[in-house]
């Protein structure tokens, strides 16, 4: 087994090439209340493989929409900034790492796990009082640690895997055992370096022991992806969920069970619309 040390972990961080302006204007517009959103849907459309995907998903029975969305412009004006706010996010982020040298990462099922639990993070986001869109965002990029450390530490983490199948037990206890680091602690030295919002650094650092906040609602979200098994994984996992997260969230069974079915039919109509 080699165990990986956190500054280890924090000097290939630094070496990531630089988030594009526009995803790093994004990332700042959480704090800002007077966004040039005008600005940065130019800066967007700059970005070809970007604004693909965003019109792809635009133009998704998702959103339902009879016209075709065709610019980054129409997006933000018929979609809301938010709602391409998130698209762009997950789509930026998670395309700056490779994951294809690492033996038994399925990246699939990672996606379809990252658009769950953003979905049901979404779904449950009016529940429990939070921001919808910075709660989906929040599911989208929860687990971008695994991303980093299949990416940048692929022999490492391939051991990790082959610990998870061989003892059926979860991936961050795995990690633990074999890496001495999980991805939530990795993915908060990401969110460090990337310079996330408080609220997104919470939710990527605190999912597996939520003290609060956001990270309160990405475990129960996570929690729930699992559940109705939305990734597809032959071994998944049904995760406990935090007894404090749990009542600090103030929800119950018959309002969780109510939301369930709507997160379903989400996931299935995203993973059509994205090929996941």
């Amino acid at each position: 087994m080699t165990q990986l040390a956190r500054d280890q972990v924090q000097a290939r961080l630094k070496q990531l090439p630089s988030l594009p302006a526009s995803i790093t204007d994004l990332l700042a517009s959480f704090a800002d209340e007077d966004v040039d959103v005008e600005r940065i849907a130019r800066q967007i459309a700059r970005d070809q493989g970007l604004t693909a995907r965003l019109l792809r998903v635009a133009n998704s029975s998702f959103y339902g929409r009879q016209s075709r969305v065709g610019t980054v412009h129409e997006a933000v004006v018929i979609l809301g900034f938010r709602a391409v706010r998130s698209t762009v996010l997950a789509v930026g982020m998670s395309g700056v790492f490779k994951v294809e040298h690492c033996p038994g990462f399925d990246s699939a099922a990672y996606l379809r796990h990252a658009a769950a639990v953003g979905l049901a993070a979404r779904g449950l986001a009016g529940l429990a009082g939070h921001n919808a869109e910075l709660a989906f965002t929040g599911g989208i990029l929860h687990d971008i640690g695994q991303l980093v450390l299949a990416a940048n530490f692929p022999a490492q983490y391939a051991e990790a895997l082959a610990c998870r199948r061989l003892h059926d037990c979860f991936m961050v206890e795995a990690e633990r055992e074999v890496l001495g680091i999980d991805h939530a602690e990795v993915g908060g030295l990401l969110a460090e370096t990337w310079r996330f919002p408080p609220e997104l650094h919470a939710a990527v650092a605190g999912h597996h022991a939520p003290d609060g906040s956001l990270a309160d609602l990405i475990h129960l979200a996570d929690a729930v992806a699992h559940a109705l098994g939305l990734a597809r994984s032959v071994d998944e996992m049904v995760m406990p969920i935090d007894p404090a997260a749990w009542q600090r969230l103030g929800l119950d069974a018959p309002k969780l069970a109510a939301v369930l079915p709507t997160i379903e039919r989400d996931m299935e109509e995203t993973c059509l619309a994205a090929s996941y």
